[in-house]
């Protein structure tokens, strides 16, 4: 099951990839991956990675490949195991062992799913028939939510003027293409060649559901997704918190965006007498509702339809399967081949029973140890963030005091929730992976609804500790490193300190600096929304960040497509800054003592190249056209030497000169926090 709601306001998530899990040198290096051809003044990224670039392969059911999809592949069998093993053990029902292991077989039961057809998914298509009235139509897209990818997505989070408290919010959505260009940049031939896959992939669920003339049905829905796609916001404006955030009352709702029905709507996904709401995009929400209200009931009933028969295509006969992984998998990421089938429902036990599965997942591959070591390096970078704060050039005391304010109150949650969530109210059936994976979003809606206007629990997760990431929350002031990133080669118990440092030292510093960027720093220390900065201040901030949105869209990372600066400017001042404070926290490490040279090269030279690496990644022309579009991150190689460009350190460490790839003048070396 698809989760089609992704409300990406709050967690500002790290895509990182990594050093290859080849066996380390004394340092913790690949050198093997290396490239001793060439030099790092000229291209850091190759320097450190060229030998594996141009040896390995991307498996068939993959994307892109690096450590970053290594370690989750890790990770995956990790939890295949951990499921495998609570299903030889007779449970008893309603167990959540129970639950994990029958979740886990239905999903595999492949010849039974073929079997079954569409029968399992015959009550949602009956319902979506019966509609006969505008009113219904609302209803329907409220029961549900968080199953079906309708227009108008809802989500539960922190308001953010008052971030103590839950608050209902809307998102935009009802596009089955990842990004709006994707419908109206009509003279890209690359995304032309992608909407013409997803016409096909409609007209073939079409088809396979038996609804006639499949072709015209295609057509229709994609028009009404083409004028969803005309208003929806675009990346950048998603990105400002302060366009962001619109209170209103439904009533006020009702009367901005006229044509749908709002309160049945929000009734039927049980928030009934919802006080206030935030509407992050309010223009969109009046053109949708304006669509909702006047498009043919029909057309609106076919493309509600198409939309549920691919959230739960995963679970439907082997030609809904085929189709899914035809336009979702080949056609957007240039994949060759499915993932398999177990990891396929590792991902879907992941979404549905994770924290179950997460807690016995931090017994056997997280110790104790880990998360007091990880602890002391957060303290360490945050140390160091707090000197350089302190001697920031451009920035007054006025506004360093709130910078120092926020940042003595960041909340550090490492490895695994300290309470674990209960999934006793989830109902797994034998043998109905359709019915299970629609109980399950089921139930996460219904966890979600049950926090609207009560306080936050500042103790919850937004990441299960096997997941291979880590986040920043501003509404929470938190950062937050789940278990599964915490380990080589991110993090190496046994490895040089300088390369730990260039790491998950970055990775560190990255989420830390989160709270600094140009979204980030809206947001006060107790995670309000609110403006502390002097407007001098302001104004130089953003005549820096100016140059750094300059510097990134001169980069072409496939040919004619450069970088959306703009869009990707709060993880390129993460990762400019994060660099930073690593390098710092690693000098103040050694105590005034110089590094060691280990396999020939300095401390300094080490952590580089530990960067580097860390930024290990090859990606098909589809993924990376996929991440140039829709994607808030940088491309890993321009990560890499994006931010060491502008490093003091890194020239230092390498003696760069005029004439030199990575050289860059002191005096226009970008430097922000």
């Amino acid at each position: 099951m698809k989760n089609t709601l992704r409300l990406t306001t709050l967690a500002l998530l790290m895509h990182v990839s990594g050093l290859a899990l080849a066996a380390p040198t004394a340092s913790g290096l690949d050198l093997g991956g290396a490239d001793k051809a060439v030099r790092p003044q000229d291209d850091l990224f190759r320097a450190g990675n060229g030998h594996w670039l141009a040896t390995t392969e991307i498996p068939g059911d993959k994307a892109s490949y690096g450590t970053f999809i290594q370690l989750r592949d890790l990770s995956d069998k990790r939890v295949r195991g951990i499921i495998e093993e609570l299903a030889k053990h007779k449970a008893s029902p309603g167990s959540v062992e129970q639950k994990v292991g029958e979740f886990y077989a239905a999903y595999m039961d492949l010849a039974a799913i073929d079997k079954a057809g569409l029968a399992p998914v015959r009550p949602l298509l009956d319902g979506i028939a019966a509609i006969q009235t505008r009113q219904q139509l609302a209803e329907w897209m409220g029961r549900n939510m968080g199953v079906v990818n309708t227009p108008v997505g809802l989500g539960i989070d922190a308001d953010f003027k008052q971030p103590t408290l839950n608050r209902l919010l809307t998102w935009q959505g009802g596009t089955g293409l990842p990004d709006r260009d994707y419908y109206l940049k009509k003279d890209d031939e690359r995304l032309s060649k992608a909407r013409a896959a997803y016409l096909g992939y409609l007209e073939t669920l079409a088809h396979e559901a038996g609804i006639k003339e499949p072709a015209g049905a295609a057509a229709r829905v994609l028009a009404l997704e083409n004028q969803l796609a005309e208003v929806q916001w675009d990346k950048v404006d998603n990105r400002n918190p302060g366009k962001l955030y619109n209170l209103m009352t439904v009533a006020e709702l009702a009367q901005q965006a006229p044509g749908f029905d709002w309160q049945a709507f929000l009734a039927a996904a049980s928030l009934p007498g919802i006080d206030q709401l935030s509407a992050s995009q309010p223009s969109f929400l009046t053109g949708a509702a304006k669509l909702l209200g006047e498009a043919p009931l029909d057309d609106l009933k076919l493309y509600l339809t198409l939309h549920t028969l691919d959230a739960v295509a995963d679970t439907l006969p082997k030609s809904f399967r085929d189709a899914s992984f035809a336009f979702h998998g080949a056609a957007l990421t240039g994949a060759k081949a499915e993932k398999p089938r177990w990891q396929q429902a590792v991902a879907n036990v992941n979404g549905a029973l994770g924290e179950a599965v997460g807690e016995v997942y931090v017994q056997r591959y997280f110790p104790a140890a880990d998360k007091a070591r990880m602890l002391v390096l957060v303290n360490n970078l945050l140390a160091s963030y707090k000197t350089s704060i302190e001697a920031l050039s451009w920035m007054t005391p006025a506004t360093k005091a709130q910078a120092q304010d926020k940042l003595s109150k960041y909340m550090v949650k490492i490895g695994y929730p300290d309470s674990w969530r209960d999934y006793g109210r989830l109902e797994v059936k034998t043998g109905d992976p359709v019915g299970n994976g629609l109980r399950a979003a089921a139930f996460e809606w219904q966890r979600q609804v049950a926090k609207a206007g009560k306080p936050v629990d500042r103790r919850e997760w937004g990441m299960t500790p096997q997941t291979v990431n880590a986040y920043y929350n501003p509404t929470l002031n938190e950062i937050v490193f789940p278990a599964a990133i915490l380990q080589p080669p991110f993090y190496n118990t046994k490895a040089d300190d300088a390369v730990n440092y260039g790491a998950i030292g970055a990775v560190i510093g990255h989420e830390i600096s989160h709270g600094f960027d140009d979204s980030g720093a809206q947001f006060d220390g107790d995670g309000a929304l609110r403006n502390w900065w002097t407007d001098d201040d302001r104004k130089a901030f953003e005549a820096i960040t100016a140059k750094l949105v300059a510097q990134y869209e001169a980069y072409q990372p496939l040919a004619g497509k450069h970088l959306n600066g703009k869009l990707t400017l709060g993880e390129n001042i993460a990762d400019l800054s994060g660099l930073q404070i690593a390098y710092k926290a690693y000098l103040r490490s050694l105590g005034g003592k110089p590094a060691p040279v280990i396999d020939g090269l300095t401390g300094q030279q080490r952590f580089f190249m530990g960067w580097s690496q860390a930024w290990r990644e090859k990606a098909r022309e589809e993924r990376r056209l996929q991440l140039l579009t829709v994607d808030p991150h940088s491309p890993p190689e321009f990560r890499a030497n994006g931010a060491a460009v502008n490093h003091d350190g890194f020239h230092e460490a390498f003696k760069t000169k005029p004439g030199d790839g990575m050289y860059k003048p002191a005096e226009e070396r970008i430097r922000i926090w």
